[in-house]
């Protein structure tokens, strides 16, 4: 008797398993199938709404080849796991499966979907929002709208019937299925799921192919693994070893180490020999147009010139036309342009109540007796701005609640809007900018919103036919023409943004102040609704630096960033009117590049989003995550082979964010000394 019941134990264990894996198998193909499908309905939706960049049956195909791979890649753990589960309890692990399956599928969906309305990736970057940001953020976008909540409950009771009439047909003998996880599991061990995905060299085809979900959850687990803001620790090696000036090329030269990035302060003043001086200082407005990308503003814009207005402005003006923001979204753009700061974990302003004391244009010249205040058509705490501006001093904020009755919002998308529209915001601006205020210089920050999904107008109808009549103007071909009206409600908007601005400045010039201003106009990143082209075109801005103090205009090829704008402002206004400044600060930026000839000396890091901390300039290279490119006038970019240089980027790349990282972990950025006597 004590020798028949192993034997028994094995019979039956030997059962389960081989009953278990034709039951997998069936799962495992109609879950193949499924991601076919998926794939077909995305590129026919992105097709109808955006156009495809490339042949449908090319980019089918690919997208095809990375599904199976990553099919291939998820079966030898989904196998283990159904088989581990089936040995303990069938009915349950059948189940369970069929949950898994209906909930993937459902969330693949919302991954394209949101993909389809943004054109961008959903990653980790989810994680690095509160609650409120991204309700706000996904409701104004409109996947959750009517007609995306049909599609699902659609979709959702096709994959409950798949499940439960195809899955029983597609059930292999558990021969079969046993070959084929071998087969993936030899393919998983050798590396084949992740070395023979194929790429395009267009941005927008690569994110296209791309499989959504698989995205998604390996974001998530990097950004829990804490992987994308490690420093590289090879590269940490290299820069130990390499000691050469490429690698530490116009760093500074951080001498603290328990302020990461104390340096000494570089007094260049590149902006003095274009502005005439005063006897008073001037006032300084900066307005920071969302989503104002070079690809469709001023002269050679490659999607064709929709800013008439602010391109006849920056012939009047320094026109830095190679410039970079240093986020991809519009959490980096205050910290970046007013306070030349560091990124942290999700972006400085995600530190909240743990931010470090800081130095910024925005405390430093309060301290100096300008009045300074902040506009924003929109939700002030979306993102913390409101508690970034507080402990900066600044001491008017205005949001979307300081608007009178008598304006007028941008009207409701699936029950949200993003706050006022820009004519609003400048108008409101101005009634608060009063003249009587003369007697002290002043510091205004305006942060528009109406270049924002989803792109919604009070005037919608006019400036969809104000964009059809001005499209005739701008000389494309047919097939430029018809990609363009694609996307006729975001450059819509972006006409709407110009004429806003020329509304703006009409109205300034009646001011008795306007002689003594000085404008800076750029955008926070660029449009990402409208397919990239390149890498590097999300950061790719206008600078548009105007004045009446103007002695001379200028068109700049040199690469500089929004790190680059605060040291600039702060060093000319102390050449020129004595504004107290410290021997040492920790801006990241070294200033404005003011050459004409097209180069950089500036090492920019750039956060594509909360949590990716993926892009670094130095020289004319651009590295991305492991891809390296070659950066070329207007920014033009090609992915190149030099890992010798690959490896200078990433060991420069990896000093800053072990810098970085320590100031998230809560180093300080500069002694309360310096703080306390020059900033507000």
């Amino acid at each position: 008797m004590t020798r028949t019941a192993p034997l028994h134990n094995n019979t039956r264990f030997i059962d389960i398993s081989k009953t278990a894996l034709s039951q997998f198998s069936g799962f495992a193909l109609f879950f193949l199938i499924g991601l076919f499908l998926f794939r077909i309905v995305e590129l026919l939706l992105i097709q109808i709404s955006h156009g495809l960049p490339l042949n449908f049956f090319d980019l089918l195909f690919k997208s095809f080849v990375i599904d199976l791979l990553f099919w291939v890649g998820i079966l030898p753990f989904t196998g283990l796991l159904f088989l581990s589960l089936s040995l303990l309890n069938q009915r349950f692990t059948r189940l369970l499966f069929c949950f898994i399956t209906v909930l993937f599928f459902c969330f693949n969906l919302f991954f394209i979907y949101y993909h389809k309305e943004s054109l961008l990736l959903l990653g980790s970057d989810f994680f690095g929002y509160t609650f409120d940001d991204v309700a706000q953020t996904v409701g104004a976008s409109g996947v959750l709208s009517f007609q995306s909540l049909f599609l699902f409950l659609l979709v959702l009771g096709l994959i409950i019937g798949g499940i439960v009439y195809l899955v029983p047909k597609l059930l292999l003998n558990w021969s079969a299925s046993l070959v084929l996880l071998l087969i993936a599991v030899v393919m998983v061990l050798f590396s084949f799921p992740s070395r023979l995905k194929p790429r395009y060299t267009e941005d927008f085809a690569n994110n296209l192919i791309t499989n959504k979900s698989q995205h998604f959850y390996k974001e998530a687990r990097n950004y829990y693994a804490g992987d994308t803001f490690k420093p590289d620790i090879y590269a940490s090696n290299y820069l130990e070893l390499l000691n050469t000036r490429l690698a530490l090329q116009n760093s500074f030269d951080y001498r603290y180490p328990e302020y990461p990035f104390l340096h000494d302060a570089d007094t260049s003043d590149v902006l003095g020999n274009f502005l005439e001086k005063r006897d008073s200082p001037p006032n300084l407005v900066f307005i920071i147009v969302e989503g104002l990308g070079r690809a469709f503003t001023n002269d050679g814009a490659y999607l064709g010139n929709f800013t008439p207005f602010l391109d006849s402005l920056s012939k009047q003006s320094l026109y830095f036309k190679n410039f970079l923001s240093n986020g991809g979204r519009t959490f980096a753009v205050l910290p970046s342009l007013l306070g030349s700061e560091p990124f942290a974990q999700n972006g400085f302003l995600a530190l909240e109540e743990n931010m470090p004391t800081q130095l910024s244009l925005l405390n430093i010249l309060g301290k100096n007796g300008y009045e300074t205040s902040f506009y924003y058509g929109g939700n002030v705490s979306f993102d913390n701005m409101d508690g970034y501006l507080r402990l900066n001093k600044v001491k008017r904020i205005h949001g979307e609640n300081s608007f009178p009755s008598s304006f007028k919002k941008l009207p409701e998308f699936a029950g949200y809007s993003w706050g006022y529209g820009d004519r609003e915001l400048y108008r409101h601006f101005l009634q608060n900018a009063q003249t009587d205020t003369l007697n002290a210089p002043r510091l205004d920050v305006l942060l528009t919103v109406t270049t924002h999904n989803p792109f919604m107008l009070v005037e919608q109808q006019h400036y969809l036919n104000r964009f059809e009549a001005y499209l005739n103007t701008l000389g494309l071909d047919p097939g430029q023409n018809d990609q363009r009206k694609k996307f006729a409600k975001q450059l819509g908007t972006v006409l709407y943004a110009d004429d806003a601005l020329k509304d703006l400045f009409n109205n300034y010039k009646k001011r008795a102040d306007y002689k003594n201003t000085i404008f800076f106009i750029t955008g926070d990143h660029r449009i990402p609704e409208i397919p990239l082209s390149t890498k590097i075109d999300r950061y790719h801005v206008p600078f548009v630096v105007y004045s009446p103090l103007l002695k001379r205009t200028k068109e700049i090829e040199a690469i500089s960033s929004h790190l680059d704008v605060a040291p600039s402002i702060l060093n000319y206004l102390h050449n020129a009117y004595a504004i107290q400044l410290p021997d040492q600060n920790a801006f990241l930026g070294k200033g404005l590049d003011t050459v004409e000839t097209f180069r950089n000396k500036h090492q920019i890091p750039i956060m594509q989003t909360k949590t990716d901390l993926l892009d670094f300039v130095m020289e004319t290279y651009h590295l991305n995550g492991d891809r390296l490119y070659q950066i070329y006038p207007n920014l033009d970019e090609e992915e190149i082979v030099n890992d010798a240089k690959k490896e200078e980027l990433k060991a420069a790349f990896s000093d800053f964010k072990r810098r970085n990282r320590e100031i998230a972990e809560g180093r300080k950025l500069l002694p309360d000394s310096i703080t306390n006597k020059y900033a507000q």
